[in-house]
């Protein structure tokens, strides 16, 4: 029987000089608009950087990691057809590989309207990764909220409209997370609308919308889910004692907020363990065995034979409710929530928000983490 394998996009997190940097250093010194240049005008290949096996068949390839030519920032400045012309290129060598779905991480997936450009594609399956990603980012809710003081706490999600966002919001509103709700989002009609859909759900619920993170001040929780290539959020715009759920890759959050503000705590979203997985060539920034939840949902997708395209543009709340299905069952290699960390370290925390002596305090709106 023919094993389904699959391969997953990435590309460097912010710029491609940072990249190229740590292969030589002298690489670094070259400005950013001298790589632009080159990447309008060389014909630059993608790379598969990683091979993936599981632990369930070691010896076989399960998957390939491939890197884009472009830092994140070029991502989303240079000319949108030469962004999406390198993710295509991307898509050609997975499907050369003989991969028969090809997740899009990152900024792969804003790039190309959530994966939807290539709708039409028939060689290969293609998913966005974002039913996964939202159903583990309301799971990691789900946990910070059972795990402090205040157990319905005032959440806000900032890029509610996104792909991302969107589903997050529907699940939060439809599993009664919470009594108090913002949605920061730019498009103004898209917010409307999210939030009146939402009170249709939970009428008793309170939900405000707003264009800017200043709404975010009065917020327990504050969850990112937004598109960029810088950290967005800055002190000023927290209360004391916030919890910050980064579920953005490139995160949107700097570990000098730490500093600046001992007070918070900023816990990293969207991972999740597969204790068996083993990558043979670069990694993707994240300790052994764990894996960005995009990527998981790639892996799932491969094992359970997908040949048609999964999550394109939003995803639906079947298609969470599938892709969860699937991580149930395949519960013996992982395919879970992984264990709370911040900017890569591990945090334990107890139901009471009691921790040993080396970690901080969790009280929810209430001058914790000390």
């Amino acid at each position: 029987m023919k094993r389904h394998t699959f391969a997953f996009l990435v590309h460097p997190r912010v710029s491609i000089r940072d990249d190229l940097r740590r292969i030589w250093g002298p690489l670094g010194l070259i400005p950013d608009s001298v790589y632009n240049r080159a990447l309008r005008n060389l014909p630059l290949p993608p790379l598969p950087i990683s091979r993936v096996h599981l632990a369930d068949q070691p010896e076989e390839v399960a998957g390939w990691i491939i890197r884009v030519p472009l830092g994140a920032r070029q991502m989303l400045s240079e000319p949108r057809k030469v962004v999406q012309g390198k993710v295509t290129a991307a898509i050609d060598m997975a499907a050369s590989l003989g991969a028969d779905v090809v997740g899009l991480g990152a900024l792969t997936a804003s790039v190309t309207r959530g994966g939807a450009l290539f709708r039409n594609r028939s060689d290969i399956a293609v998913t966005n990764g974002n039913a996964l990603t939202a159903a583990m980012t309301v799971e990691g809710i789900t946990r910070l909220t059972r795990r402090t003081q205040r157990c319905r706490p005032h959440i806000a999600l900032v890029g509610a409209t996104g792909s991302v966002g969107s589903a997050v919001a529907r699940l939060v509103a439809l599993e009664n997370l919470t009594d108090r709700i913002t949605l920061v989002a730019r498009n103004q009609a898209k917010r409307g609308k999210l939030a009146a859909e939402m009170r249709e759900t939970q009428p008793e619920a309170t939900i405000s919308v707003a264009g800017t993170l200043d709404a975010v001040r009065e917020a327990d929780l504050v969850v990112l889910l937004t598109s960029s290539a810088d950290a967005l959020l800055r002190s000023e715009h927290l209360k004391p004692g916030a919890i910050v759920l980064d579920d953005t890759q490139p995160r949107n959050t700097h570990p000098d907020l730490l500093t600046e503000r001992p007070d918070l705590l900023i816990v990293d979203g969207g991972i999740v363990a597969v204790p068996g997985m083993q990558l043979q060539g670069a990694d993707i920034g994240l300790p052994q065995g764990q894996a960005y939840a995009c990527l998981a949902e790639t892996m799932l997708l491969a094992r359970a034979g997908q040949t048609d395209h999964f999550s394109l543009g939003n995803p639906t709340l079947t298609q969470i409710d599938r892709i969860t299905t699937l991580a149930r069952r395949e519960r013996a290699l992982g395919f879970e929530l992984a264990e709370f960390q911040s900017f890569g370290q591990p945090l334990s925390l107890t139901e009471r928000g009691h921790a040993p002596a080396q970690a901080r305090t969790l009280t929810l709106g209430n001058a914790a983490w000390r």
